[in-house]
């Protein structure tokens, strides 16, 4: 069984990443303008990976005999993240991204913390592979608008 600050946490980002799926998908429908097509496509990456990163957050619960939580309306109690809006520009939706994958991969870093208090490595190595990786995504946004 595990400390039950990390399964809490963890539980937190399965909710932030399901948020993070249906607004990236939102995004993806109804991003305009001139960079449309590859917008288009790396949104679609991102809510791809989005969906890769709560499936592996919620088996990693599972295989520590613990609960992932399953419904909407858990996930949106437990997020930090807002939902979309629906009316967002192209721009403030791409810097929304940003603000959100910040937000997550800085949570996660906490529970990377809370894991090797823990003693667990496989959940640490986890967090810390997603962290990573919004890290990167942030980047290149944040270029991308530059």
């Amino acid at each position: 069984m595990a400390n039950k600050d990390l399964v809490q946490l963890i539980n937190q980002e399965v909710s932030n990443f399901s948020v993070l799926f249906t607004k990236l998908h939102n995004y993806h429908w109804y991003v305009k303008g001139p960079h449309f097509f590859e917008l288009h496509i790396k949104l679609e990456e991102l809510y791809n990976e989005a969906s890769a990163n709560l499936d592996e957050l919620a088996e990693r619960l599972l295989a520590l005999d613990e609960k992932p939580v399953a419904t909407m309306k858990e996930h949106l109690e437990l997020s930090t993240l807002d939902e979309a809006k629906g009316s967002e520009k192209t721009d403030k939706m791409i810097q929304q991204v940003i603000e959100d994958f910040k937000k997550v991969s800085g949570e996660l870093r906490d529970g990377i913390k809370l894991a090797d208090e823990e003693g667990d490595p496989v959940t640490s190595d986890m967090l810390s592979n997603m962290s990573e990786s919004l890290d990167k995504h942030c980047w290149m946004l944040r270029a991308y608008l530059d």
